[in-house]
């Protein structure tokens, strides 16, 4: 079983979990920032004219001096509005010539210099906030109030109002960590406990699909070839189930066929042996006799026994020759060597050639080909020619004294349809669906019942070269009929 780090939905879990807490502290981040810049916008313009409003109450403390008992006293009357203030005097260049901090006076300036080009933004209107530098804070900058003022004579200077001074930082310090500690705990805590039993819940009923689907193909990996998917939608996961049943169906499939490719290979190997086994049985027995009864065999048995020896030898050839002819067929091996053919003509002189051995068998052969000429069609005409003279030799064979076959040409359309029909043996219902395996004939020609040997199969794999279907229908001691159809464009490369 697979430890709970290593599983799929425990690692989505994670991820998602990791998402979250990302997303949570982003939006506590912004959220945040985005107070902090509202509040100072709000300062800012609340207090806009504050420094305007001090210019006019510090102006006549100017004039000749700084006094600064005089300002502090303002200023304390002023602190009763506004106690959170820093207030500088600043010359035209931005030297800080006096300073009123809101804590105590023992505050030590951090910067001596102020950068004026804020004051001078603020004062043109621009649009708030601006901030500017807090001279008891070295880079740090904070909303402000700016008036122009006149010190000791000095043109251009100005009154500069920190609105967040030391102890508004102090306080905001102390009310900001609250405000940040509990919105974040607390909208984090929400967002990651509906959030994840939400995403948690969807992610379960995924990977349940995923389970499922995995248990199936470790059931299908472990020998239950029956088992498939259970496809619920289209979407991806479906699509994949769907991939893997036609993949299980194909190899089930395939394993099926090789296992029928074994069974037929055995059987191909016994029967092979067999028929090569009789004949050279048969071949060594004469020889022997031969050998031995040298002095004494007449002129006739030696005669007799030759015969038999070369008549063995020759099944014997025409085995092999059937075998290798047919392996060459299955390799793909053989390309037919298309041309216009006549199939009245082909089988004309095919009923001639099997003239003899039909009347041998007392079997009646005969063409039956339409008045009206036959469409040409596109084969190789050795190769047609041995698939028609193994049909024929096979109905022959298997039609008994005073039977008949019939070869039957008609044109179908641009197509000719040829069929060959005998009144023999006929097949089983048993046997049918197997007529054309070569593995399985190689024992029909012992066969009283069938005996096509390897030629039925070497026909079919001819006849499909040329872009056909060779069809039987057959009943049981009535007879057979082998039926296919050539056109002129067989659906084959020249």
């Amino acid at each position: 079983m697979k430890s709970l780090t290593n599983s799929f939905y425990a690692k989505l879990s994670l991820i998602f979990l990791a998402l979250i807490l990302i997303l949570g502290f982003s939006f506590s981040y912004i959220s945040v920032r985005s107070s902090m810049k509202f509040m100072e916008e709000t300062q800012q313009k609340v207090n806009r004219s504050l420094a305007e409003e001090m210019a006019v109450e510090f102006q006549p403390y100017l004039m000749d001096t700084i006094e600064a008992d005089s300002i502090w006293s303002k200023i304390m009357y002023l602190n009763g509005i506004n106690p959170q203030v820093d207030i500088y005097l600043l010359g035209s260049n931005g030297m800080i010539k006096d300073y009123y901090p809101s804590e105590d006076s023992a505050t030590t300036l951090a910067i001596n210099f102020v950068d004026v080009q804020p004051l001078d933004r603020f004062m043109e209107g621009e649009p708030l906030p601006i901030l500017g530098q807090d001279p008891l804070n070295k880079g740090v900058k904070k909303p402000f109030s700016v008036a122009p003022i006149q010190i000791m004579g000095e043109n251009g200077c100005y009154l500069y109002v920190i609105l967040g001074g030391r102890k508004y930082d102090k306080t905001a310090g102390m009310i900001e960590e609250s405000y940040i500690l509990k919105n974040a705990l607390s909208g984090i805590a929400i967002i990651l406990i509906l959030t994840l039993l939400v995403g948690l819940l969807l992610f379960r009923l995924v990977t349940r699909r995923i389970r499922s689907m995995s248990e199936t193909v470790v059931a299908f990996e472990h020998g239950q070839l029956d088992k498939r998917i259970e496809i619920n939608s289209n979407d991806e996961l479906g699509q994949l189930g769907s991939s893997f049943n036609q993949m299980a169906d194909t190899l089930v499939a395939n394993l099926e066929e090789i296992k029928q490719v074994d069974k037929l290979r055995r059987e191909l190997v016994a029967n092979v042996s067999h028929d090569l086994r009789s004949p050279l049985a048969s071949i060594q027995g004469y020889l022997e006799t031969i050998q031995q009864k040298e002095d004494t065999l007449s002129k006739k048995d030696r005669t007799k026994y030759f015969d038999t020896v070369l008549r063995n030898t020759r099944k014997l050839n025409k085995l092999v020759m059937e075998l290798f002819e047919l392996s060459k067929l299955d390799a793909k091996n053989v390309q037919p060597e298309l041309e216009d053919v006549s199939m009245a003509e082909l089988i004309h002189d095919l009923v001639m050639q099997f003239k003899p051995l039909a009347d041998n068998e007392q079997v009646n052969l005969k063409a039956q080909v339409p008045d009206t000429p036959l469409n040409l069609v596109r084969a190789d005409i050795a190769l047609m020619e041995r698939a028609l003279s193994n049909l024929i030799d096979n109905a022959i064979k298997n039609t008994p004294q005073g039977g008949q076959v019939i070869i039957k040409t008609i044109n179908q359309g641009e197509n000719v349809k040829l069929s060959i029909t005998d009144t023999g043996t006929g097949i089983s219902k048993e046997n049918i669906n197997r007529i054309f395996d070569r593995f399985y004939q190689a024992d029909t020609s012992r066969s009283e019942e069938i005996g096509a040997g390897l030629g039925l199969s070497i026909a079919q794999r001819i006849i499909e070269l040329h872009g056909a279907t060779l069809s039987v229908d057959s009943i049981l001691n009535q007879g057979t009929t082998f039926r296919f159809t050539l056109s002129p464009r067989p659906p084959i490369n020249e």
